[in-house]
């Protein structure tokens, strides 16, 4: 069984920085790729950024240049730094890990933004 395991969120002033990390263990078969989504209250689920095992990356026209993701492949490991954060980036923020056969989610993390 995989589990994901998300730190690094919290409470920053508008302008500010975090970075959440997501560790993946247990049995994983044919990695393709690894994201974080984010959920804001009454909203849908939605992409922020996601990475292959190759290092190739895709972000939300949202965040685009101001979050980086990046992985660790050897350590099965997934970051997001998170800059210039705005009120509106507040959300529970959930890693993502798919192989091709399965999607894999984590709990979530809280990201509160203050203006």
């Amino acid at each position: 069984q995989v589990q994901l395991t998300e730190s690094g969120g919290g409470l920053v002033q508008a302008r500010g920085s975090l970075r959440l990390s997501c560790a993946a263990s247990g049995r994983i078969y044919r990695l393709t790729n690894m994201g974080w989504y984010r959920q804001a209250p009454g909203k849908q689920r939605e992409l922020v950024a996601t990475i292959t095992s190759g290092g190739s990356t895709n972000y939300a026209d949202s965040v685009k240049g101001r979050f980086t993701i990046s992985g660790d492949n050897a350590k099965n490991m997934v970051y997001l730094q998170m800059d210039a954060l705005q009120p509106e980036d507040t959300a529970v923020y959930y890693c993502n890990l798919l192989t091709y056969s399965n999607v894999y989610w984590g709990q979530g993390t809280q990201v509160t933004v203050s203006s």
